[in-house]
């Protein structure tokens, strides 16, 4: 398993072949979820449940990818980027094949939403963490060009699948999109690390160790006698002294070799082995807590949650208000699933370009494509035309884009060091939200019998959380904090010494 060593390697050579297969890894595992919108209507009509019960599936497939990121981050960290990719293609194409013999609803959440979620999470985690590594400079774009994958899946998937159930049925199109995700594992080919993974380097230490001959001889360690110890020459006591305490120090030294030879564990010993191994799990909840102690970290888990909550919902019921509504009978050549993910795809590309020009801050514009996703979303009751949802549905997929931009923002606030960490949790907030939205939303319309109650709320909590966003990095009082050692290449252009910084100088510096 190669690593690529050198800072040459950041901003280009190597790194564009990580983003075309990051891309295409996105592009194949979140196809088919990006595009569950087309899959909503056949399924309502297949188990015959309430659209509350049913919209579980596609919430849970987004929110479990999201929700579980802290624990496919931890595999990115310790295995790398490759074998996990591999191993989530296994995952998605399991859980896509297994959907088309699903009996019943609760099969499909289980083998849809969970086993096709925690497939797609590892991808998620993996493709972004390996693009952040290998840019620098241009991170922003890369991360657009690599998150615009799964925009471009959405965009074909939902046109393809809507033709395979029209030839294969249901259950045919599951199995043949399955089929495509095998190829997952061909795109986890080029990810070659940076640097070798955690698991890699204890497993390289452990061979060392096994491979070093044990020494002939141990040379006995210096004694040091008390001053009070009196010793007279020729004296036979003191002498016999002498010659036990040099006995006794290397069997002291080899007593915990002794134990194990001899199959005997003392309790302390078994105590230091637990210790041992709980060392990095608390270490690495200490490190958890310290993040949600940083204000401005934790004002964008905020603004993620309450977006995920309200921005979710459209892309799964659209279809369905265009039909309850009479607005169009069937499925349009291009659905409306179609043109979010097409102008997510673009809003993706121009939001990330943005990102990398020095005068823009990312913050800001993150917290500007919130309030123009909420105020879309606030319109859509009152259109009653196609052609109405159809330009609000241009306009929610292209500020949708700012999933492009968490990845850029986050690595700004801790450093590229803490960014696998850092972006786990702030998915395991986003995921949170898509999982409960879509439920929330059917259980209005199984209630009302109308989509108006339910985008009004969904367009309020996307609305709120721009409103926080903004609220809060213009009012961040401040406050003096020493600047993390270690700071990434990013942080090190930014902060330029190790001097005291204060917080809102730390909010402007997110650009």
């Amino acid at each position: 398993m190669g690593a690529v060593k050198g800072e040459d390697a950041l901003d280009g050579g190597w790194g564009w072949m990580i983003v075309l297969a990051s891309f295409m890894a996105q592009f194949l595992s979140f196809g088919s979820p990006q595009s569950v919108g087309v899959l909503y209507p056949e399924w309502l009509s297949a188990f015959q449940e309430g659209k509350g019960m049913t919209a579980w599936v596609g919430s849970m497939v987004s929110g479990v990818a999201l929700i579980t990121s802290p624990v496919c981050s931890a595999c990115v960290d310790n295995f790398g980027a490759r074998p996990v990719t591999f191993f989530s293609g296994v995952m998605v194409a399991g859980g896509l094949m297994l959907s088309a013999f699903a009996p019943s609803i609760s099969f499909l959440i289980f083998s849809y939403g969970i086993v096709v979620g925690i497939g797609c999470g590892l991808v998620y985690a993996a493709t972004l963490t390996i693009t952040c590594q290998y840019f620098d400079k241009r991170r922003g774009l890369a991360l657009g060009i690599v998150t615009t994958g799964t925009s471009l899946g959405g965009f074909i998937y939902a046109t393809l699948q809507n033709e395979l159930i029209e030839l294969f049925g249901l259950e045919g199109c599951l199995l043949i999109v399955g089929a495509l995700a095998l190829n997952l594992m061909a795109c986890a080919g080029p990810m070659r690390p940076m640097k070798l993974p955690g698991y890699y380097l204890k497993q390289r230490a452990a061979l060392q160790r096994t491979e070093e001959p044990e020494p002939l001889y141990t040379k006995p360690t210096a004694i040091i006698i008390d001053s009070d110890l009196k010793t007279t020459s020729g004296s036979a006591d003191n002498t016999a002294t002498i010659k036990l305490l040099i006995i006794k120090e290397p069997t002291e030294l080899q007593e915990s070799e002794g134990e194990r030879k001899s199959g005997i564990l003392t309790c302390s010993v078994v105590a230091r082995a637990i210790k041992k191994r709980m060392r990095p799990y608390g270490q690495y909840l200490c490190e958890t807590v310290e993040l949600l102690q940083d204000r401005v970290f934790m004002a964008f888990c905020i603004a993620i949650f309450l977006f995920s909550l309200g921005a979710f919902p459209p892309v799964l019921f659209m279809e369905d208000v265009a039909q309850s509504e009479g607005l169009i009978d069937g499925i349009a050549l291009i659905p409306l699933v179609s043109i979010v993910a097409m102008t997510t795809g673009i809003g993706k590309l121009v939001l990330g370009i943005l990102a990398d020009m020095r005068w823009v801050n990312s913050l800001y514009l993150y917290a500007l494509t919130l309030t123009g996703t909420g105020t879309a979303l606030l319109l859509i009751p009152v259109s009653k035309s196609y052609m109405g949802l159809q330009i609000l549905s241009a306009a929610v997929g292209f500020f949708s884009g700012n999933w492009s931009l968490t990845s850029y923002i986050t690595t700004k606030i801790v450093g590229i060091e803490r960014l696998s960490q850092a972006h786990g949790i702030l998915m395991c907030f986003g995921g949170f939200g898509i999982t409960l939205g879509p439920p929330v939303v059917g259980w209005f319309f199984d209630c009302t019998q109308s989509y108006d109650l339910a985008f009004y709320f969904s367009g309020t909590c996307v609305l709120l959380s721009g409103l926080f966003l903004f609220l809060f990095c213009s009012t961040l009082p401040c406050r003096n904090r020493m600047s993390e050692e270690g700071n990434s290449p990013a942080e090190e252009d930014i902060n330029t010494s190790q001097q005291p910084t204060l917080d809102c100088d730390k909010v402007a510096s997110v650009a």
